[in-house]
C-alpha cells in the first residue's frame, strides 16, 4: 500500500467517526455489549469454519498485502531484459551468480531451474502449477475474510435480539429499557461497519493484491521461457511491453536500446561488472 492510500484512509476515517462526535449524544455509540456480542460471534464462526493454520495464513497475507511493496512492471521488465541479455553473450550458467541478488522467489526459482539444465517445458510446467497453486491458496486465504464480512451483520442482528429480548423482559421498568436499547441498535451499526468498512475491503485487497502478483508470475514465465529458447532479446522486449499500458511503452524502447549498448562490443569481465552495477 502507497504513501497516499495510506493518507487517504487515515483522512475517510477521521471524518467517519468525527461524524458521530458531531452528532448528539454521541456517547450512545458506544456499548461495549453489542461490541463483544458481534466480535465474539464473529470469529467464533471463523474458529468454526477454518482450522488455526489458515486463519494465521489468512492474517499473515493481509498483513503482508498492505505493507510489502511489490516491484513495479517497469523494474521488473528491465530485470528480465537484462538477465536475457546476459544470457545471450555469456551462456545461461552466467546466470548463476543473479540467483542470490533476485528477492522474487517466483523468478529465482525460474533461474535456479534454468542454470541446473531444465528443459522450457519442463520450466513452464512447473512454473505454471506453481502460479496456479499461489492462486488457490490466496483464494483460501480471501474466504476467510469474505466469509467474516457475511457473518458480521447476522450477529449485528443476533445482538440486536438480544436487546429486544432484555427489554421485552421488564416494559414498565424505563431503567431496563435505556440499558438494552442501546445494545439493540449499536449491535447492529458494529456488525454492518465491522463487514462492510473493514473485512470486505481486506479481502477485496488481498483480490487485488493476487491478481497483481499473477501477473507479474505471467511476466516471469515469459521471461524465463524466452532465456531458456534463446529467443530474440528484441522479440522479448516487445512481448513484455504487451503487460504495460501504451502510454509507458515507448519508454522501455529506449532502455532496452540502452541495454543492448552496454553489452555489445564488451568483454565478459566487462559485461559483469555492468550486470552487478545494475542489480546491486
Amino acid at each position: 500500500m502507497g504513501a497516499k492510500n495510506f493518507y487517504g484512509i487515515l483522512i475517510c476515517v477521521l471524518v467517519f467517526f468525527a461524524s458521530f462526535l458531531l452528532s448528539k449524544g454521541a456517547s450512545m455509540y458506544l456499548n461495549v455489549v453489542a461490541f463483544l456480542v458481534v466480535v465474539s460471534g464473529t470469529i467464533g464462526s471463523m474458529f468454526l469454519s477454518y482450522s488455526f493454520e489458515r486463519i494465521k495464513s489468512a492474517y499473515l497475507v493481509s498483513k503482508n498485502a498492505y505493507l510489502v511493496k511489490l516491484p513495479s512492471q517497469d523494474d521488473l521488465i528491465k530485470a528480465l531484459l537484462g538477465l536475457a541479455v546476459k544470457s545471450r553473450y555469456d551462456g545461461i550458467l552466467s546466470l548463476e551468480k543473479a540467483l542470490s541478488k533476485t528477492t522474487a522467489s517466483f523468478l529465482r526459482g525460474g533461474l535456479d531451474m534454468l542454470v541446473d539444465g531444465f528443459k522450457g517445458s519442463e520450466v513452464k510446467d512447473m512454473l505454471s502449477s506453481e502460479s496456479y497453486f499461489f492462486k488457490q491458496r490466496r483464494a483460501a486465504n480471501e474466504r476467510v475474510f469474505r466469509s467474516m464480512a457475511r457473518s458480521a451483520p447476522a450477529f449485528g442482528i443476533i445482538g440486536s435480539v438480544i436487546g429486544l429480548i432484555g427489554m421485552l423482559s421488564d416494559l414498565g421498568n424505563t431503567t431496563v429499557i435505556l440499558q438494552t436499547i442501546p445494545i439493540a441498535l449499536t449491535s447492529t451499526l458494529y456488525g454492518i461497519l465491522l463487514s462492510n468498512y473493514i473485512l470486505t475491503p481486506i479481502a477485496e485487497n488481498i483480490h487485488a493484491r493476487t491478481h497483481e502478483e499473477l501477473l507479474l508470475q505471467k511476466m516471469i514465465l515469459n521471461g524465463i521461457l524466452a532465456i531458456s529458447n534463446e529467443q530474440n532479446v528484441y522479440k522479448l522486449e516487445k512481448k513484455l511491453c504487451l503487460f504495460l499500458t501504451p502510454a509507458v511503452r515507448r519508454g522501455h524502447e529506449q532502455d532496452f536500446t540502452n541495454i543492448r549498448r552496454r553489452y555489445v562490443g564488451m568483454n565478459f569481465q566487462e559485461r559483469e561488472e555492468v550486470f552487478q552495477a545494475a542489480h546491486s
